[in-house]
């Protein structure tokens, strides 16, 4: 199989060049069929690669010493996106140097610059950032928006499911993706205008690739009964943080109870299956790689305290969406709605 090149951001994230690069390198011993083009300062880029001898022939560098702070305004990194590694790595999307681009850098520069260079599909009033979080059963759930809009109307809502549902049947294989709104609860009369207007529009939707089932509460997101929850960005961030504080919690919880004592140490050697089980699926470097969908081209968001590990699974979701061309899905749902059909009537 043949797949165009992924961009990948190597300036970008807490640690830079050496996990940016040894990530892509996990990757490419994953999968030998990934090429690269790596942006950024070609001295510490060439350094790196030296410890990974499978991208020699893999990759291309692109040169590109200035770099997107974590803290700089969109507005202002916009102003030097053709400077940048960010900015460098989606023009070469743009231009068709590259399928894909991958960065760990600032998110709001991310989608400012993503949204200026490749625009946003026909149909599509704005992108949005999906991810993929953990559930209680085998597929992880697709979740969007998770702050690249934090105001929504019932006309984006409806959008967003689309788009997530043509990434969920992507992700998971599943013909047509159980999709639910995020709301205070279940009931058909709770919640917002716009959740109400949006839950009537995909009820009455027809031949779309996906089964709406009404509204989810927080509670439930991780169970494993929903394939794709819809939300504004806002609510949507607030609770991407609050289940991934969550997990942290659980996580420095057990670590304190077992060390409190030799009886809990004892205890903790007995238990250790089950807790590296659970400390694996709980760790968020296995579920890395935010997408914005609804572009004219594939960007992947990659937490910037991502390890080698997380960067890998960013590539590979990357690869993924490149693979099974997840901008084409999305304009054939797209065309089922009809751009003035129910997509258009939330306005």
């Amino acid at each position: 199989m043949s797949l165009p090149r992924i961009a990948v951001d190597a300036m970008g994230g807490d640690e830079g060049v050496r996990v940016m690069v040894s990530g892509a390198a996990l990757a490419r011993r994953k999968h030998e069929q990934f090429k690269f083009l790596l942006v950024g300062d070609e001295p510490r880029i060439k350094a790196a690669l030296d410890s990974h001898p499978n991208m020699r022939s893999a990759s291309e560098i692109l040169h590109c010493e200035d770099v997107v702070g974590a803290s700089e305004v969109p507005t202002q990194a916009l102003r030097r996106a053709k400077k940048t590694s960010m900015g460098l790595a989606i023009e070469a999307v743009k231009k068709g140097d590259a399928g894909a681009a991958v960065s760990a850098g600032n998110t709001g520069a991310l989608m400012a610059m993503s949204k200026l260079a490749l625009r946003t599909m026909p149909g599509i009033d704005r992108p949005a950032l999906a991810a993929l979080m953990p559930t209680l059963e085998e597929h992880d759930v697709v979740m969007l928006d998770l702050g690249a809009n934090t105001d929504c109307d019932a006309r984006n809502l409806v959008q967003f499911a689309v788009m997530g549902a043509a990434y969920a049947r992507i992700i998971h294989g599943r013909e047509r993706p159980r999709v639910r709104l995020l709301n205070i609860g279940t009931e058909d009369n709770k919640g917002t205008g716009e959740l109400q207007q949006a839950a009537q529009l995909l009820r009455a939707a027809t031949g779309l690739a996906l089964d709406f089932e009404g509204f989810v509460e927080a509670d439930k997101i991780n169970r494993g009964d929903v394939d794709v929850v819809v939300t504004d960005g806002f609510s949507g961030n607030i609770a991407l943080k609050a289940i991934e504080g969550t997990a942290r919690f659980v996580t420095d919880l057990l670590r304190a109870a077992f060390t409190s004592s030799l009886r809990s140490k004892f205890g903790f050697l007995v238990s250790r299956p089950a807790t590296e089980l659970l400390r694996h699926h709980l760790d968020p470097n296995n579920h890395n790689g935010a997408v914005f969908v609804g572009l004219n081209g594939v960007v992947v968001k990659s937490h910037g305290s991502a390890n080698a590990l997380g960067v890998a699974n960013a590539v590979a979701v990357a690869a993924r969406l490149l693979e099974d061309n997840l901008t084409q899905r999305i304009a054939a749902d797209l065309g089922e709605l009809g751009i003035n059909g129910a997509a258009g009537t939330g306005k």
